[in-house]
């Protein structure tokens, strides 16, 4: 029986008609349905696309880009982390306090290597940076240095413990609220959190 059938023949089959590979026609409910599980949607045009950036800043741009090509990611996953740190794409992290500005290869190069020295290899740098891509753009001595100290000093937490939980939970690594219970609406970058 094919598909061209089934609309003349309808009324007295029950059952199932299988018109391709992927899609089944419910002859008895009259319904449509995929016999392939769903699948996500994954982001195919560069993320900077919309942003407007000089020669020279898309200069700049590249050569941040060339820091995250260790870690393996494709030309738009490095896009968008970046356009993310740097305040180009909208991120909740952020709110509305993130300044739009090109990443320069120095900065994004320190924080990679900062990190490193938290015992991270590149695979672990790569599950924290596509987890906590906005990593990249909070303050290495105002923040990462300091949340870093406040862990080791107040909770204990160093080495082989500190990587795990950087893995788990990247974004402590950004906090630099700490409510004490009195919300200040900044939950996503509050102490509060851990």
């Amino acid at each position: 029986m094919s598909c061209d059938s089934v609309s003349t023949t309808a009324n007295t089959l029950v059952g199932y008609v299988n018109c391709s590979s992927s899609i089944t026609f419910n002859v008895t409910r009259g319904s449509w349905t995929s016999i392939h599980p769903s699948k996500k949607w994954t982001l195919q045009s560069t993320a900077i696309d919309n942003i407007v950036l000089t020669e020279e800043e898309k200069k700049t741009w590249n050569d941040s880009r060339q820091a995250l090509s260790a870690l393996k990611f494709s030309p738009e996953e490095e896009d968008k982390i970046l356009g993310k740190a740097f305040g180009h794409i909208h991120s909740p992290y952020w709110y509305e306090e993130r300044k739009k500005e090109v990443p320069r290869l120095e900065v994004v190069n320190e924080i990679l290597d900062y990190l490193r020295s938290l015992s991270l290899t590149d695979d672990d740098l790569t599950k924290l940076v596509k987890k906590f891509p906005e990593v990249l753009g909070c303050s290495l001595e105002d923040e990462m240095k300091t949340n870093v100290e406040i862990l080791a000093k107040q909770w204990g937490i160093e080495g082989k413990t500190l990587r795990n939980l950087l893995l788990r939970n990247p974004k402590v690594l950004g906090y630099n609220v700490d409510c004490k219970g009195d919300c200040v609406a900044k939950c996503t970058r509050c102490w509060a959190r851990f």
